[in-house]
């Protein structure tokens, strides 16, 4: 079939500017939302008395019908069709005949390819929510099995202080729902119809732009046409918060990968989530980890393409925005694999060697703030108290000893407020305990987190 504008022009395409110009092999993965925005357009036309109740019936029925074979896989959207709207509207036409050619009436591609785009990327952030929870509730779930064993907590990657097991975790938990909130918000932006703008001035055929957009589920529409036929920013708003999540997946596949290795020995890999080596037998490699961390590079890049791509584009549509749908395409696909496989990392794939852990946080310094905040309790000046554990420290590392090998006269000589209770407090068990402020490692506070987590997301 000859394109639909085709009569504009004298001669046809160069083949290979065909091909460049042309959508429809990534395009076509809109084929549901643009069948259901054109029923819906239709609907409307019939409605408005712009078309008739018989050509209304007739333009649904043949969409219906398309919908039906493309589900049933007899109708397979390619070249040389050039894009999606233009293959089912010649597939259309192919059908019911001319009535066909009246569906485009008060429409633009421009608004008709926004209306579609918003449809596919409103469920696949409704998808991708219930990945986050998911995710979640593994997270929580391991969690609340691991309040009582420690861990130690980093900063610098240098040991700091010990930690709740469990509230290492629950961090994981704060970042992810800061995801979700992030998403909701995107969805809202994503939810307003761009549909009866047309190609950027509207239309003088009669529309019902409310009307679409209740039936198509959309909250509210755009008040003004040329921004709703140019806007990409809900494109760059889902793709950014996408990165946030790749950036939190990246972070505990690290920590994963750290804690898998000898060196640390705080966890090992199950066969369900790991691979071999094909040289060195004694290998079993961290691959969906890595693979996470790996993949977040290709979300931050299709991040700066977007905003690339809208940079310096002059208003309104622009061939331009034919690059918005693999970035979004590719990114929908990349975090929703990386957070189920997290999710099956996290519930199958290791196994924490909690007796390690205990143990790491035994031969540290780590309760060196303990040592101060104990002379503190004893109303010694904190900064005081500070440089006497400075001082200790380095006693310590002199001999190649603990504080928990020291004796109690050797406290006493760098402080006389030092006693036998000393080495009560300096118990990692115990120092944890002791961190009772709202939000921290205390196993009391770290007990009511998981509980309030569990009713958040509601097991």
């Amino acid at each position: 079939m000859a394109k639909i504008w085709s009569k504009r022009f004298d001669n046809t395409l160069n083949p290979f500017i065909e091909k460049f110009n042309a959508s429809i092999s990534f395009d076509r993965k809109l084929i549901l939302e643009d069948l259901d925005c054109s029923i819906v357009h239709a609907k409307m036309l019939g409605k408005t008395k712009v078309l008739s109740s018989s050509e209304t019936l007739q333009i649904i029925s043949g969409l219906e019908k398309i919908k039906d074979e493309y589900l049933e896989g007899k109708f397979i959207p390619a070249p040389p069709s050039e894009d999606i709207h233009y293959c089912i509207e010649e597939k259309l036409i192919s059908i019911i005949g001319e009535t066909g050619k009246k569906l485009h009436t008060g429409r633009s591609r421009n608004d008709q390819v926004g209306t579609d785009i918003r449809l596919w990327l409103r469920k696949e952030i409704d998808n991708i929510e219930i990945l986050i929870t998911d995710l979640q509730k593994s997270l929580l779930n391991l969690a609340k099995s691991n309040i009582y064993n420690l861990i130690p907590g980093y900063t610098h990657l240098q040991r700091a202080q010990p930690l709740s097991l469990a509230h290492h975790l629950l961090a994981y938990l704060e970042m992810f729902q800061r995801d979700r909130e992030r998403f909701k918000e995107v969805r809202s932006r994503v939810n307003i119809s761009p549909l009866g703008a047309a190609a950027l001035a509207g239309t003088k055929i009669k529309i019902d732009r409310n009307f679409t957009a209740r039936e198509l589920g959309f909250e509210k529409i755009y008040k003004n046409s040329i921004d709703a036929v140019s806007d990409r920013d809900f494109c760059i708003e889902f793709v950014s918060a996408s990165a946030l999540v790749m950036s939190h997946l990246s972070k505990i596949s690290e920590e994963i990968i750290l804690w898998v290795t000898d060196e640390f020995s705080f966890a090992k890999l199950t066969d369900k989530c790991a691979t071999g080596s094909s040289l060195m037998p004694q290998k079993k490699n961290p691959d969906v980890p890595e693979l996470i961390r790996g993949k977040t590079g290709r979300v931050y890049g299709h991040l700066q393409a977007l905003l690339t791509m809208v940079k310096g584009v002059p208003l309104a549509y622009n061939k331009d925005f034919q690059e918005d749908k693999e970035p979004i395409f590719d990114t929908a696909e990349t975090i929703s694999s990386c957070l189920k496989a997290m999710t099956i990392l996290i519930n199958e794939g290791i196994e924490l060697n909690v007796n390690n852990l205990s143990e790491s946080v035994e031969n540290d310094f780590s309760n060196a703030t303990d040592l101060a905040d104990y002379l503190v309790g004893k109303k010694v000046p904190f900064r005081t108290a500070y440089q006497v554990v400075g001082e200790i420290v380095k006693y310590c590392l002199e001999r190649k000893i603990l504080f928990k090998n020291l004796t109690i006269d050797e406290f006493k000589k760098f402080h006389p407020e030092f006693d036998e209770d000393v080495f009560v407090d300096l118990e990692p068990f115990n120092v944890v305990k002791s961190r009772t402020s709202e939000g921290g490692t205390g196993f009391n506070q770290v007990e009511k987190e998981v509980n309030s987590w569990q009713k958040k997301l509601i097991f």
